[in-house]
């Protein structure tokens, strides 16, 4: 049962990326042109999202198992390190760069964009990437 209301939450996710614009670069890269011709309609899509994200994780504070009958994870540090700030600005930097981020690339990539292949592609190589430096770091320091 879990399995299928993930599926949903991410079709609805992925519809909700299309319909907003989020999974097109060059509306997301008009959004981030403050100096030209600046597109702000994204501003209303991020807006909508923090609110019902900040209800629904005040509702989900207050719980100790979702409505299907799991156990609440919710983050346990609430610190900001230097490592959180310079990844989101690597993010933020690859955001504008390509226009895509993480979510709307993979539902770029479904919905047939070119571009998106070459986004993903570079995406899980730096995935790979990473985790091969966390584990070698973690080796080194177990030694």
């Amino acid at each position: 049962m879990a399995a299928f209301f993930a599926l949903l939450a991410g079709l609805l996710f992925g519809i909700g990326l299309m319909v907003s614009g989020m999974a097109n670069p060059a509306k997301v890269q008009g959004f981030l042109d403050l100096a030209g011709r600046w597109d702000p309609s994204l501003a209303f899509v991020m807006a909508g999202a923090i609110a019902i994200g900040l209800v629904a994780f005040l509702i989900a504070k207050r719980r100790k198992r979702s409505w299907l009958g799991l156990p609440m994870q919710l983050p346990a540090t609430t610190a900001v390190t230097v490592r959180l700030v310079l990844g989101s600005a690597v993010f933020g930097i690859g955001w504008g760069i390509a226009g895509f981020c993480p979510g709307p690339a993979l539902v770029a990539l479904g919905a047939g964009y070119p571009k998106a292949i070459g986004f993903v592609t570079a995406m899980v190589a730096g995935m790979i990437v990473f985790e091969v430096v966390e584990r070698a770091t973690a080796t080194m320091r177990q030694a």
